[in-house]
């Protein structure tokens, strides 16, 4: 029989699962202005946005935007911020809903390449922020059978804009390797961002290291167990970031890079916005970061009124090699209020809108200079520095002296496009460094070691060195051998698509690399190891 605490036990835990429960399924909801808010102004007023973008700057935007709606349009407007998680958790959603009205018949195929549907379809009206990657998803969209037929419906519409407008805006449609807004309009341009390099002065200042200004820095032996990295099977814009080293520097240096970076390693995290936290609290020295999260976390440790450019966290974007991405927004197919989605648009591409990004806080002592606009508004965030990069050439142009980072990332990007290596990189970087860390920081410890000594036997010393940078072959199920060349990625990305296979060549990979970092330390401590490396195969 129950006791009475017995039963009042279960009865808590029951009401606990209850709520909680009650908070997943009602969290959506949660979002959403109260009521009494939402009812203030009249139907189309309000836009539904859905965006990985933090607070700050949905505050910024939302109060900027209104006031801007109220003089050029004569009516006041509402953002709706929608924040389900990261761009990853943004498109999965947004796909479910599209499945789902499709398979409702809320969709009409009668021109199969632009598939309509009623105003309200879906709950969002645009997504604003992520990279050209995820926009291009909104782009190419989902496919769902019907009746036996496979329709394919693009989550986003094009924005249509005159090319004059455009032109005006943009001039050229190029940002380093990429554009600036999609030739078809299904997603503009907004802001840039950058993926450089975040640093704790304090720590590198104690290490004796220059500040760095290339990604070779993060290979300087000095920062053994210094150097923090997010995983790339984790992490997408740390992906993307690895994908431009190699391609900037190409196969071998590149790899050579991403290799001694590992090497230096303090810990991986599976998170970007990890690193920039952890090196500003002196948990590391240096690490890869999007601008954002890097000038961000600069900011974050600033006293009151501190100049930013004196922060304890230092950001850099290696010019000429750091890949520069726009962040844009897309309309979507079938939201609420499509008008109201392009006009926003049109607002995050006024010189007041960029000045958002860049500018100093109004309400701080460095924003009392900013520029005012031609209606004699003062140009800025209110409150929140932003950090980020505008995306128009003649912002840089007209407003550089006024900007916080002094960066134009027109001069930075790099012009070198992806080589197509990114299909490698989790794969190899996970056998080479992170699932093999202990070994490899090991044989890089005495490796350097033996550069530095300059009675070391010269032989060794290179049988060391093929040993540490040798690469494992391949055996795919057909018996054909390939070797790790840039020839041979296609084929060996197509391989490993097949889980069973791409499993087993993990390990094997895994095995060769621990082998033959173990086999460079024997060498360091004994100088007669046998030095063959055997190739372990898949």
């Amino acid at each position: 029989m129950c006791s009475v605490n017995g039963f009042a036990t279960l009865m808590i835990a029951r009401i606990a699962i209850f709520v909680a429960l009650l908070f997943v399924l009602g969290g959506p909801f949660l979002l959403r202005p109260p009521a009494e808010q939402r009812a203030e102004l009249p139907p189309g007023s309000t836009i539904v946005v859905v965006t990985p973008h933090v607070p700050q700057i949905q505050t910024e935007f939302a109060e900027a935007f209104n006031a801007w709606h109220q003089r050029v349009y004569k009516a006041p407007v509402r953002i709706d911020w929608r924040q389900p998680g990261g761009t990853s958790e943004i498109i999965k959603q947004l796909e479910a809903q599209y499945q789902a009205a499709a398979k409702s018949g809320l969709f009409d195929f009668t021109d199969p390449a632009n598939p309509v549907c009623p105003p309200g379809t879906i709950a969002f009206d645009l997504m604003f922020g992520g990279g050209t990657f995820d926009h291009g998803r909104l782009k190419r969209g989902v496919t769902v059978s019907l009746g036996g037929v496979e329709r394919r419906i693009p989550m986003s519409q094009p924005a249509g804009f005159s090319q004059e407008q455009l032109d005006g805006w943009f001039g050229e449609n190029v940002l380093g390797s990429g554009q600036l807004y999609d030739p078809q309009q299904y997603w503009i341009g907004t802001a840039a961002s950058g993926f450089g390099i975040v640093y704790s002065k304090d720590v590198l200042d104690r290490l004796g290291v220059p500040y760095p200004d290339s990604f070779e820095d993060l290979t300087d032996p000095r920062l053994m167990g210094w150097v923090v990295l997010a995983d790339p099977r984790q992490s997408g814009s740390v992906a993307t970031t690895l994908d431009s080293i190699l391609s900037n520097y190409g196969w071998e240096k590149g790899w050579r890079i991403l290799r001694e970076s590992c090497a230096n390693s303090r810990y991986y995290t599976n998170t970007a916005p990890r690193p920039p936290i952890d090196i500003s609290q002196g948990e590391a020295a240096i690490g890869l970061a999007i601008d954002f999260y890097g000038r961000t976390q600069g900011q974050a440790v600033l006293s009151r009124g501190q100049d930013p450019a004196t922060s304890r966290v230092g950001y850099v974007d290696p010019k000429g090699a750091v890949y520069i991405d726009a962040d844009p927004a897309s309309i979507l197919r079938g939201g609420p209020n499509p008008a109201l989605a392009l006009r926003f648009i049109e607002f995050c591409l006024t010189d007041e809108a960029q000045a958002l990004w860049q500018f100093p806080a109004t309400e701080s002592a460095r924003g009392k200079s900013n520029p005012l606009t031609e209606e004699g508004i003062q140009m800025g965030p209110r409150r929140n520095e932003l950090r980020r990069m505008p995306i128009r050439r003649s912002v840089y142009e007209r407003y550089m002296r006024y900007m916080i980072d002094q960066t134009d990332p027109f001069e930075l990007a790099s012009p070198t496009r992806p080589a197509g290596w990114r299909g490698a990189l989790g794969i190899m970087m996970g056998a080479f460094g992170i699932d093999t860390q202990d070994d490899q920081r090991a044989a890089w410890r005495v490796l350097n070691a033996a550069r530095a000594d300059a009675s070391f036997p010269r032989g060794r010393l290179a049988q060391m060195e093929s040993l540490f940078y040798a690469w494992p072959e391949t055996t795919l199920p057909d018996g054909t051998t390939l070797a790790f060349t840039p020839e041979n990625i296609p084929a060996l990305v197509a391989a490993w698509r097949d889980p069973a296979f791409r499993a087993r060549a993990e390990i094997a990979y895994t095995q060769f690399f621990a082998s033959n970092y173990r086999r460079v330390i024997s060498l360091a401590r004994e100088g007669d190891a046998p030095v063959a490396a055997r190739d372990r195969q898949p």
